[in-house]
């Protein structure tokens, strides 16, 4: 039997086709509707007109989902999602509420197992879009920024980290690695990635940002951004330039606590500014917030998400951004220490944004906060705080992006050509020659490197079971016989003491560290590594033994163990990563890469023990 289509229903399906049909050309305004929308896209404002309340205050949400198929039946899956939501699985989810977006995660637990798998997962969240009274596709959404931020693994295409690629200061490789990423996200049904990272890192005790920035200096930064935010735009997918005013000098991690910014109205302008600005200047899509203090750019010290003088007088006004503006994940506590979650939406969508990125899972009750927050601005609406006006103002940039990436036109994606896209052998090539520029010798005093192939013994200990255990690898490759000793972000003596006994043997030892330089004790709430690794490098090279010391992640960690006469810097820990140092630390390629940071001097950030720009090569 025929499925019965109401007028009102017929009206609806009407302006989405027309959407399909009219691309991009701007529709002109209706006759009657008011100055605020004269020049906006016709088709686009009746479908907002179509929507009640309730559906325009969902458009604005992207939501976490438990699954790894958007009709899961998994028993834990399912659970999950029933005390999230009340409902079974993503699709369930998207009838009853038709959220805005989802976003994907690869982790507790993950939504990723591979290319394959996400783009039937993304057809079936489209699908359900479709299907609602008022079909709009969905946004989905992951962050993809390449090294240690990759939530799509191999067989995806790995691009080198921001602090990477800085290193190898090609913003070609930037721009062509972020089009790379962005067509293999496309192709598996991901049309934004919460990338690139546009913040300053000039604070080496940032614990939340670190590699993930490309670097100290504004103007590099600057041009790594705009390059690759013309390459995920050439990929296909919203590239989203994060995190505003900046997050690239905090001690603290906005996911645990609340940093605080301070510096002068002028140091922002000149620091944290620049890359946002050129960021806009190549007309970035969508930005987003910071959950932090900025006392210089509101002394209220409302968190930057929920502060209108940050996100309506600068970004909109004093920048004339007029893109979509999403928050970081509400879900933090950056966000959440000063007001109560039925606040936090309100006084975002008040401050300026638009998107609102995964409410908190849960209360003190144990029941889901998303249905809390979209009844608060349902509420809000109602009660006067906000106007619908404004509601609309937000639903209408989130759809005209929508429109903008086609998805209105194309919201499904072809299952059978995903391995005909994503980790194709150029792709890969492309992303191991950029990765080959990046790798930077800061210390070689013995002239200990370049390494002869051969037989010999070597011990490669510390960080990560994975990393030690691949550049083991590498040596074996090269004829050498290794020994792994694998101890972790916090090495306990015992642990050292086994490694260094282990070492005793050993012609060769290289040593892996992660965050050396975090040497805090962790205490609850506030995670740090504390000084195991410092002390385990330091016991290694005691012995008297050749150590290479390889900084897996931050270049910083040279300043707690300056004895270290070789040390290399990588940014990052993929396997291309690894292969780059193998052929580095064996002069099979000379290092190419210049730190795009300062490395101060320990317990004295004012003075510089390695400057921005050094590097060694070797000599032909």
């Amino acid at each position: 039997m025929p499925t019965r289509i109401t007028a009102a229903r017929r009206t609806v399906i009407a302006a989405v086709a027309a959407l399909t049909l009219s691309g991009m050309t701007p529709v002109p305004a209706q006759a009657d509707a008011d100055a605020a929308d004269r020049g906006k896209d016709r088709q686009l404002l009746r479908l907002i007109r179509s929507m009640t309340l309730e559906e325009k205050a969902a458009q604005l949400f992207v939501l976490q989902v438990y699954g790894k198929s958007a009709d899961t039946t998994d028993p834990a899956d399912v659970a999950r999602n029933r005390r999230l939501y009340g409902l079974d699985n993503a699709a369930q989810l998207i009838a009853r509420y038709k959220p805005g977006g989802i976003i994907y995660y690869s982790a507790d637990p993950p939504n990723v197992t591979g290319p394959q798998q996400l783009a039937a997962f993304s057809n079936g969240i489209q699908r359900a879009a479709m299907a609602t009274r008022i079909p709009v596709p969905a946004t989905i959404a992951t962050d993809q920024e390449g090294g240690i931020v990759a939530r799509v693994q191999p067989p995806a295409t790995q691009s080198p980290g921001s602090m990477a690629l800085a290193a190898g200061r090609r913003t070609g490789d930037a721009r062509a690695l972020a089009r790379i990423t962005g067509r293999e996200l496309r192709a598996i049904g991901i049309n934004q990635d919460y990338a690139p990272d546009a913040d300053v890192n000039v604070n080496p005790a940032n614990p939340v940002i670190g590699v993930r920035s490309f670097g100290s200096a504004p103007a590099l930064v600057s041009k790594m951004v705009a390059a690759q935010v013309d390459g995920f735009r050439e990929g296909g997918v919203t590239g989203t330039v994060k995190h505003f005013p900046g997050h690239g000098d905090t001690k603290l991690d906005s996911h645990t606590s609340v940093p605080r910014i301070e510096h002068t109205r002028e140091e922002w302008e000149r620091i944290d500014l620049p890359p946002f600005k050129a960021a806009i200047a190549r007309g970035a899509d969508s930005i987003m917030t910071a959950h932090l203090i900025f006392p210089a750019l509101d002394p209220s010290e409302d968190p930057s998400t929920l502060s209108k003088p940050i996100i309506t007088g600068l970004l909109r006004e004093k920048l004339g951004y007029k893109g979509v503006i999403v928050t970081d994940a509400l879900d933090m506590q950056g966000v959440r220490d000063k007001y109560g979650d039925d606040r936090v939406p309100v006084l975002a969508l008040k401050a300026g944004v638009d998107v609102l990125l995964k409410p908190p899972s849960f209360d003190a009750n144990g029941d889901g906060l998303f249905r809390v927050q979209l009844n608060a601005v349902v509420n809000a609406v109602r009660g006067g705080e906000l106007t619908e006006r404004r509601i609309e103002e937000s639903v209408y940039r989130i759809l005209a992006l929508k429109k903008k990436r086609g998805l209105f036109r194309a919201p499904y994606v072809d299952e059978s050509k995903v391995g005909q896209i994503v980790g194709k052998p150029a792709s890969l090539a492309a992303a191991q020659r950029a990765t080959d520029r990046t790798t930077t010798l800061v210390k070689n005093d013995t002239r200990l490197l370049p390494l002869r192939p051969g037989a010999r013994k070597v011990l490669v200990a510390g960080w990560g079971v994975t990393t030690t255990s691949t550049l083991a690898g590498e040596f074996t490759k090269r004829g050498a016989t290794t020994a792994v000793q694998e101890s972790g972000v916090s090495p306990t003596p015992e642990r050292i003491q086994q490694t260094v006994a282990a070492a005793q043997d050993q012609d060769l030892i290289v040593a892996v560290t992660n965050r050396a330089w975090d040497i805090e004790t962790s205490t609850p709430g506030n995670p740090h590594n504390g000084p195991g690794q410092m002390n385990l490098v330091k016991a290694l090279i005691a012995t008297g033994k050749p150590v290479v010391v390889v900084a897996a992640r931050d270049p910083y960690d040279i300043a707690w163990f300056t004895e270290a006469q070789t040390y290399v810097a990588t940014y990052s820990y993929t396997a291309e990563a690894l292969r780059s140092l193998g052929k580095v630390l064996f002069g099979e390629l000379s290092p190419a890469g210049k730190l795009p940071v300062a490395i101060p001097v320990r317990d004295n950030p004012g003075q510089t023990l390695y400057p921005f720009g050094h590097g060694l090569s070797y000599r032909r």
